[in-house]
């Protein structure tokens, strides 16, 4: 009988997972991250994940299921490889993606290598994507509910990964998974998603970073793109690339976040067109359908989780890096975030943005 690891998050998709695979006939042990305390900074949000509610929910569901049921502490590789680079690219004028990030170094890393430890024969999570291997070659597909299609936050997933890796909702729509979770009488059948940073469980991210860090960031310059100063800045860290809300400037026209200066501690407004562009350069690139893109190719690629996919050509400039142009100009395009491309439902692979 073929062995399991389930990523059990004590949401409604995990817990589905579990079920499925339990029907499909392989034995099933779930298991817990313990990446963050939420009540370590006093908050308990049920929107947010890592919560000890969570945990107990997703101990019901494995007793439930007639699993063993873990919970596994990586909270300094959390903190190492998640929380730290989350602050870094604050700090750099980025906007980070953290779930991609505990995605690559946590679900499909720690616990693949745990899992490969109990010699068991796959992680499985509550994704809504879909890997087929076509030869010897895995692919990574967009799942069939497009509405929760997660395929853009697992574009960092190497070809051994994928081959250990089991996604049982892709075929699934949520309304389907919501109600499979009901008729096996699952606590959490009608849980909320969880929709905010797990350890920014009330979106204040300035704040956590003050916080976290002990740091406090000066205020600065609001300029115009030829350097006039507009006003004054609460400290870079408090916006974003494409941002309207917060800047706090009384201008004869609505005025937008185009470019964050850290090393001059600088916040470049200016009007909505003006964050238009048609290129973006990224690094750290993870390739799924290909082992390298040796010619320009026309494809489509998204630049944010929720933004729509986009016509482009891609060159790979470099062993970790590539240049996309666009067909069409493209808004707040922003640093530290991901470029995922795409031919049809196959993920050809992404990287992040600089």
């Amino acid at each position: 009988m073929k062995k399991a690891l389930i990523a059990m998050s004590g949401g409604v998709d995990s817990s589905v997972a579990a079920f499925l695979m339990k029907e499909k006939g392989y034995e099933c042990v779930g298991i817990t991250m313990k990446l963050y305390d939420n009540e370590d900074i006093g908050i308990c949000n049920e929107k947010t994940c890592c919560s000890l509610k969570d945990i107990e929910d997703a101990r019901g569901v494995a007793f439930k299921l007639g699993m063993p049921y873990y919970v596994a502490n990586f909270k300094d590789k959390f903190e190492e490889k998640v929380i730290k680079k989350f602050i870094d690219t604050y700090k750099k004028g980025g906007t980070p993606n953290p779930c991609i990030d505990c995605n690559r170094y946590l679900k499909f890393d720690k616990l693949m290598q745990r899992m490969k430890e109990l010699e068991m024969d796959a992680v499985v999570t509550g994704h809504y994507a879909r890997i087929e291997r076509y030869g010897d070659r895995y692919l990574l597909k967009k799942g069939v509910d497009e509405t929760k299609d997660q395929s853009y936050v697992l574009y960092s997933l190497t070809q051994d990964q994928l081959a250990h890796t089991l996604l049982p909702l892709g075929e699934y729509t949520k309304k389907h998974i919501r109600e499979i979770a009901e008729e096996q009488g699952f606590k959490n059948a009608r849980k909320h998603d969880s929709q905010d940073i797990c350890f920014v469980p009330d979106g204040n991210y300035a704040a956590f970073i003050e916080n976290h860090t002990g740091e406090k960031f000066p205020e600065g310059d609001f300029t115009d793109t030829n350097g006039n100063i507009l006003g004054t800045h609460k400290g870079i860290i408090r916006y974003t690339v494409g941002q309207r809300r917060g800047i706090g400037l009384a201008l004869s026209e609505p005025a937008y976040v185009l470019k964050i200066c850290p090393e001059e501690n600088r916040v470049v407004i200016g009007k909505n067109s003006e964050l238009f562009t048609k290129s973006l350069d990224a690094e750290d690139i993870n390739l799924i359908a290909a082992d390298k893109i040796t010619e320009p190719i026309h494809l489509t690629a998204k630049i944010r989780y929720k933004h729509a996919e986009a016509a482009c050509t891609v060159w790979q400039t470099g062993e970790n890096s590539l240049h996309i142009e666009f067909d069409e100009p493209q808004r707040a395009i922003t640093a530290g975030q991901a470029v995922v491309m795409y031919d049809g439902d196959v993920v050809v692979g992404g990287g992040v943005i600089v």
